[in-house]
């Protein structure tokens, strides 16, 4: 009778700690990086107008390759303004604060590269 007792009082404490554990946190885990490849290669861009969606603070990165120089403007609040040189292999880093629609353009081409739709 007594193992009986331990077994169950075991089986309680081990429930207990699993519903406490599976409870949920009050910080759910930090989102993984966004990363976005672009090529700007004879005035064409890829890609184009795409809609990505990302959650606010998160990392975003834009890895650039380009045979031209522009410039990169992410319109957040705050927003960002990178300047890409006609290089392969340039990554650009940023997250965004303030929910709502992000547009990232290239101003030179006068080309939107994506819009990011970032959530709290």
């Amino acid at each position: 009778m007594a193992f009986r007792n331990i077994a169950v009082t075991v089986w309680a404490a081990a429930l207990t700690c699993g519903l406490v554990a599976c409870g949920g946190s009050q910080n759910p885990p930090p989102a993984a990086a966004l990363d976005v490849n672009v090529t700007i290669a004879k005035g064409q861009v890829t890609p184009t107008n795409a809609t990505l969606q990302a959650k606010v603070k998160q990392q975003i990165t834009f890895h650039v390759t380009s045979d031209a120089t522009d410039e990169l403007h992410v319109h957040s609040s705050p927003d960002h303004k990178f300047e890409i040189a006609a290089a392969p292999n340039q990554t650009f880093q940023f997250s965004v604060d303030v929910p709502g629609n992000v547009e990232v353009e290239l101003h030179h081409l006068d080309r939107t590269i994506a819009t990011i739709q970032v959530q709290p």
